[in-house]
């Protein structure tokens, strides 16, 4: 499903190709692999697809997430909807957590009047791929 043009971006053929990209993709990618899903013919420079994912966090078109462990942030379109990740530990896959494990926790904060307006959560571990090899010794 199309989205909309974003309101206040100028549209150009980069802007469209990123934005195609992530509305395929359900868990977060790096500006690099956003450039390899472009790929083939009339490719772009990682330096113009970072600048891009600038401008769409800026307009809050995409969502930026920097994974515990990792210096490469990754970005996912912003569907405004409460998201989650498990994150693999040796090859870095993103996975998508079906439940909020915050949903039922109220947190203590030393300071009566502070507002919780948001968290962020995220799960490591070794994904069904790494698990086994690690399993089986490799």
């Amino acid at each position: 499903m199309k989205s909309a043009w974003p309101e206040g971006l100028k549209k150009t053929k980069t802007r469209e190709r990123v934005l195609d990209v992530l509305e395929q993709e359900k868990c977060p990618l790096s500006a690099l692999e956003i450039c390899a899903r472009i790929g083939g013919e009339g490719a772009v420079w990682p330096s113009t697809v970072y600048r891009t994912l600038e401008q769409f966090e800026k307009n809050g078109v995409v969502n930026r997430l920097t994974v515990m462990g990792s210096d490469t942030a990754v970005y996912e379109l912003n569907r405004f909807c409460h998201k989650h990740y498990a994150v693999c530990m040796s090859c870095h896959k993103i996975v998508p957590m079906e439940n909020c494990p915050m949903e039922a926790f109220t947190p203590r904060v030393q300071d009566d009047g502070f507002q919780v307006v948001g968290h962020n959560v995220e799960v490591y571990g070794y994904c069904a791929g790494c698990a086994c090899n690690k399993s089986e010794g490799k």
